[in-house]
C-alpha cells in the first residue's frame, strides 16, 4: 500500500523549532532535564561499576583514546562519539534508566549520553547542554506518540530506532549549526535507525548498547553534515521514509507533524517516568500489585501460584516465550522475565540489583515455575502500563490485585527527593565519595550554569 500524502518538510520543521527555542526553556522543564540527567549519569555511574557490561570503558582506550568527554567509571576521556556509545551502554546496562510511557523511549540512555559528551568536547556550559538534552527528549518523544507500539510490534527497540534522529539534532543544537546543516543531519541520521529485539532469546548485553550507538550514531551524522555530506529532507515521510519502512505506518508523519505543531507549548519531559526497581518497566506494575498482596501479610511460602493478564504489546518483551522466561538462562536475562522477576519480588521482599546478579535458582525459580499468564487485549497498552494478576494460596483462597498504570509515569510521579536519594544512593555505589556525591548534585540541579570540567573532576572519582 502506497503512504499517503503527509506533510513535507517534517525534519526541517523539527530543526526550525528546536533552533528557535533552545536556550530559552521553560523553568519547569530544565527542571525536569536537570532531575533525568542526574538520574542517568548516576545509573550510568553504577552500570560502569558493577553491571554487566562493567570493562566497557576498555573501548575509549588506544586507538580511540584522547578527547575531552568523560567516560564514566574511567579516569579516562575520549572522542565525544566514543564517550557516547560507552555512556549511553552504562546508562542502560542494568535497566534502571528512565522511560517515556506512552512513546516507550528510554531517552536518556541516547541523549544524556550525547549531550554530555558534545557539551565537554566542546567546552560548553550545563545549561546550553541541559537544553539541548530536553529538547532532543522532546523529539524522540514526539517520534514515538506519532506511532505508538508500531515500531516494538516490528522488532525494533523504540529508542535505538529514533534515537539516531534526536541525538543529531542534540549535536546541532549545541554546535549551532545552519539550519541546513541540521537538516541534512536528520537526513543522514535516516540511514542509521537499528537494535532489534533478538538479544530476547538468549539474553545478550547488546541491548543495552542499542541506545547508546544511537547515540554515537546520530553524533556521527551530524559530524558529517558538517563535512558537506547531505541527506534527504524527506527522510521520516514518504514510500522511503523511517516511518513506511520500520514502523509500517503510512499515517505517522502526518501525526508527528500535529506533534510538532505542540512544540514549545506542551512539553512531554516532565512526564517521563524514573525506575525504582532495575528491571524492564513493563513488569514495574506487577511488581507494584504483587506488593499489595504481600503487604497484607502473605509470604512466599503461602503461595500456590500467580496469574497474570499481560498487555498484548509487552507480552513479546517479558512474556514470550513462557518456558524461558521462567527459567530465565542468565541473570541478566531475567530484567524482562516477568515470571521470575514477580518470584523474586515474593521470597526476597524486594526486587534490587541481587536479583539480576545471583544464580538463577532455588526458591525464586521453583516459584516462576508456578506463574501461569494470559494476553490482556485491551489494556490501554503502551499509553499506560498497567498490571493485572490472582494469587492463589496454597489454602485455595485468592487474591486480585491490579495497578491502573506504572508508578514514575504522568499521573503517579515519583517525588523529586525519591529521585534525588536514587541518585545518590547509586553514586555512592559508583563509588563516589560524599564530597563528590554532593557536588554531582549541586553542579547539575543546583548550578545556574553546570560547570562541565567540576561535574567530570567529581565523576572521576569513581575510576577503577
Amino acid at each position: 500500500m502506497a503512504a499517503m500524502t503527509a506533510p513535507s518538510g517534517l525534519t526541517s520543521e523539527l530543526v526550525r523549532r528546536a533552533r528557535a527555542l533552545h536556550g530559552r526553556l521553560p523553568d519547569e522543564v530544565m527542571a525536569s532535564a536537570r532531575l533525568h540527567l542526574l538520574d542517568a549519569i548516576g545509573v550510568g555511574a553504577l552500570g560502569a561499576r558493577s553491571g554487566p557490561l562493567h570493562g566497557l570503558d576498555r573501548v575509549a582506550t588506544g586507538a580511540h583514546a584522547g578527547g575531552r568527554s568523560t567516560v564514566l567509571g574511567s579516569g579516562a576521556s575520549a572522542p565525544a562519539s566514543v564517550a557516547a556509545l560507552v555512556n549511553g551502554s552504562y546508562i542502560h546496562s542494568l535497566e534502571f534508566d528512565d522511560t517515556h510511557v506512552g512513546s516507550v523511549m528510554h531517552g536518556s540512555a541516547t541523549l544524556a549520553a550525547a549531550a554530555l559528551a558534545v557539551a565537554q568536547d566542546a567546552d560548553l556550559g550545563g545549561a546550553a547542554m541541559l537544553s539541548a538534552y530536553a529538547l532532543g527528549w522532546e523529539a524522540i518523544i514526539r517520534m514515538g506518540l506519532a506511532s505508538p507500539g508500531t515500531l516494538q510490534a516490528r522488532g525494533f527497540q523504540t529508542t535505538s530506532a529514533a534515537g539516531p534522529f534526536a541525538a543529531a539534532l542534540v549535536s546541532s543544537l549545541l554546535l549551532d549549526d545552519p539550519e541546513d546543516v541540521a537538516v541534512s543531519a536528520l537526513g543522514i541520521a535516516g540511514s542509521m535507525p537499528g537494535g532489534t529485539f533478538a538479544f530476547l532469546a538468549e539474553g545478550d548485553t547488546v541491548k543495552a548498547g542499542q541506545p547508546a550507538w544511537a547515540a554515537h550514531s546520530g553524533l556521527w551524522a551530524a559530524e558529517l553534515a558538517r563535512a558537506g555530506m547531505t541527506g534527504p529532507s524527506r527522510v521520516l515521510e514518504g514510500d522511503w521514509g523511517f516511518f513506511a519502512l520500520y514502523a509500517d505506518d503510512p499515517g505517522a508523519p502526518a501525526r508527528l507533524a500535529d506533534e510538532l505543531t505542540t512544540l514549545g507549548d506542551r512539553w512531554h519531559l516532565p512526564d517521563a517516568a524514573f525506575k525504582m526497581i532495575p528491571c524492564c518497566h513493563f513488569i514495574h506494575p506487577f511488581v507494584e500489585a504483587l506488593g499489595e498482596v504481600l503487604d497484607g501479610g502473605v509470604r512466599a511460602d503461602d503461595i500456590a501460584s500467580i496469574h497474570c493478564h499481560v498487555p498484548r504489546g509487552a507480552v513479546p518483551v517479558i512474556a514470550d516465550p513462557w518456558s524461558d522466561r521462567q527459567s530465565p538462562r542468565t541473570p541478566h536475562d531475567a530484567r524482562w522475565s516477568l515470571p521470575y522477576v514477580l518470584a523474586g519480588r515474593a521470597v526476597d521482599g524486594h526486587v534490587a540489583l541481587d536479583l539480576f546478579s545471583d544464580p538463577i535458582g532455588g526458591a525464586r525459580l521453583d516459584l516462576s515455575r508456578r506463574i501461569t499468564h494470559e494476553v490482556w487485549d485491551d489494556s490501554g497498552f503502551p499509553a499506560r502500563f498497567p498490571a493485572r494478576l490472582r494469587v492463589t494460596l496454597m489454602g485455595g483462597r485468592t487474591i486480585d490485585a491490579s495497578v491502573d498504570d506504572v508508578l514514575g509515569g504522568a499521573g503517579r510521579p515519583v517525588p523529586a527527593r525519591d529521585v534525588l536519594a536514587k541518585a545518590r544512593a547509586n553514586l555512592t555505589a559508583a563509588g563516589l565519595g560524599a564530597e563528590q556525591v554532593d557536588q554531582v548534585v549541586a553542579e547539575l540541579i543546583d548550578a545556574p550554569d553546570p560547570d562541565l570540567r567540576r561535574l567530570a573532576g567529581a565523576l572521576g572519582a569513581a575510576a577503577g
